[in-house]
Formats: structure tokens, C-alpha cells, sequence
């Protein structure tokens, strides 16, 4: 048992940033599933138990269990939930790493949970349907989302072999799961599709503020950083810490794939090698890497390929 431990415990340290967010995510679904189990033999209301990691509608629950706007994107209950939502993760993670950093992955992650999750919360309170009613939110959803938005936004016509579709662009990939959760929220979800347009409207949020040289995850990747570094000067336990830094330093060792060539555009060869040296840039140390002339140079050329 203890060598198994210590081999998830490599893996995990090996793995890069969009899978530790997966392993993450299927922990805590096992130790709900096995909370559920345990309730179901013995006879306890497990339910009440897991609701500490779900996130409520009431804002006053919310005052008592603040820390669930964080908890509820990484647990699941149904298998099939957590499947499918994996998949997207493993699938779109590895899409935005090509043209953003690991700091903005992780940065992305959250605020667009965090957002899918305060327009929850402003439904059930504000709209009349939902009136004296309450629910209780989990799931990845808004999070992912906002990630397979970001990316679409940004590299719209970027190609992806789909089966039984063939190649398709990923902008219709994500105008395909934002209008599906339009037309869903009839449904019995109605507030966990409501919170996947929060996560899409982050996501659009974080590619258009970049174009005008804004990242919005850094406020949250500004906060983890203060607080791992001053856990880490108390205890003494190392060097200062940086999300995304050790995964970043790992791949500046690696050959860094060019990204896919636009097509349809009014672009030269030198400013498609522009643009590649401007987006490896991106992709190894972010966008507020850059200096105001690559910026301004981005602008340009990307007005070029649209």
C-alpha cells in the first residue's frame, strides 16, 4: 500500500498541470463516493456530510461555508459527470497550453468556476423561477467551460478531428455546448447550466483582456502565491512558489511546437514567424511577458489573420 501511495504521490509531482487538476478531481470524488457508501451500510445521511464541499444558493449558507466557491469545482457524484468533464479537461487543457502558460491554466480554472458560481448563486436569488427554492452547485463544468471558451476565442479556427464530424473548427465546438446550455436551462439543472455560462462568459472575458494587455487571473494567481510563500516562510520549508513555475521550468528545456499555421489569412512568412516567436514567448512566461513593442506587434499581426 505505502509503495502504491508513493507511486500516485511521483506521478502526481510528473504530471503536468492540466492532469494534477484531473487527479485532483477524481480523489475527491472518490472520497465522496466512498462518504455515500459508508452512509448507505450504516445507515447516516451522507448527504449532509458532502454538502460541505457543494456550493449553496442561499447567501447565507454561503456566509457559513465560504470556502465552497472554491470546493465545488472539484467534486463530483455521478460517474458519468466526472467522465465527461475529465475528458474535456484533458482534451481543452492541452489545446490552451499551446498558446497560454500553466499559471494562466490554473489561474482560468478558478476564476471561471468562480464566476459560473456567483452567476449561480445571483439566478436562484434574483430570478422570479427560482423563488423559494435552493440548490446546492458541484462539478467542474464552469471551470472547464471557461477554458474550451478561452481557447476558441483565441485560435477560433484552430482544427480538431472529431468522429463521425471530421475536422472541425473548435469555435463551433464551443458555440455548440454554450447554445445546448441555453437550451437546457428548462431543465431539472437549470442552475448548473446557468453557472456554465458564468464560466463561458469568463472565459471570453480572459482572452479579450489579454488583447488589451489585461490578465484577469492574475489577482487570483497573486493571492495563492502570498499565501503559499508565507506558509512557506513560516514553516521554513523551501524557496518562494509560483503556480505553474516548476511545470514552466520543465518545458523551457523542451522544443516548444510552433502552433498550427492560420489559414485564410493575409499573413506573410514574416509574420507568421512573428507571431510563433511571440506565442512561445506567451506560452512559456504569459502574456504580461511581453513588452509594450511584441504587444503592439501581436495586434498587428493578429489583425492580419482575422
Amino acid at each position: 500500500m505505502e509503495g502504491f501511495i508513493d507511486t500516485l504521490r511521483s506521478r502526481f509531482k510528473m504530471a503536468t498541470l492540466s492532469a494534477r487538476i484531473i487527479y485532483i478531481n477524481i480523489a475527491v470524488f472518490v472520497v465522496l463516493r466512498l462518504i455515500g457508501i459508508t452512509g448507505f451500510l450504516f445507515g447516516f445521511d451522507a448527504s449532509s456530510i458532502i454538502s460541505y464541499v457543494e456550493l449553496p444558493s442561499s447567501p447565507i449558507k454561503f456566509l457559513y461555508q465560504p470556502w465552497t466557491i472554491i470546493t465545488y469545482m472539484f467534486a463530483h457524484y455521478d460517474i458519468l459527470h466526472i467522465l465527461f468533464n475529465m475528458l474535456w479537461m484533458w482534451w481543452f487543457g492541452q489545446l490552451f497550453l499551446q498558446f497560454f502558460s500553466p499559471r494562466q491554466l490554473t489561474g482560468l480554472y478558478f476564476v471561471g468556476g468562480i464566476g459560473g458560481g456567483l452567476l449561480y448563486m445571483l439566478a436562484y436569488n434574483l430570478l422570479p423561477v427560482f423563488a423559494w427554492q435552493q440548490g446546492l452547485l458541484l462539478g467542474a463544468s464552469a471551470s472547464i467551460i471557461a477554458i474550451v471558451v478561452a481557447t476558441a476565442v483565441y485560435a477560433p479556427d484552430y482544427k480538431v478531428g472529431l468522429l463521425f464530424f471530421g475536422s472541425v473548427s473548435i469555435k463551433w465546438i464551443a458555440i455548440v455546448t454554450i447554445f445546448l446550455d441555453f437550451l437546457s436551462i428548462t431543465s431539472a439543472n437549470a442552475g448548473g447550466h446557468i453557472s456554465h455560462i458564468g464560466g463561458a462568459i469568463v472565459g471570453l472575458a480572459f482572452t479579450l483582456s489579454l488583447r488589451r494587455g489585461f490578465d484577469i487571473t492574475a489577482w487570483f494567481n497573486a493571492i495563492i502565491d502570498f499565501i503559499v510563500n508565507t506558509w512557506r516562510r513560516i514553516t521554513g520549508s523551501g524557496n518562494n512558489f509560483s503556480i505553474g513555475s516548476a511545470h514552466r521550468r520543465k518545458r523551457r528545456r523542451q522544443p516548444t511546437p510552433p502552433p498550427p499555421p492560420p489559414t485564410g489569412s493575409d499573413m506573410s512568412p514574416e509574420d507568421e514567424r512573428i507571431l510563433d516567436e511571440i506565442l512561445r514567448k506567451i506560452k512559456m512566461s504569459g502574456y504580461s511577458a511581453l513588452t509594450e513593442d511584441e504587444k503592439e506587434r501581436l495586434f498587428n499581426v493578429s489583425r492580419k489573420k482575422n
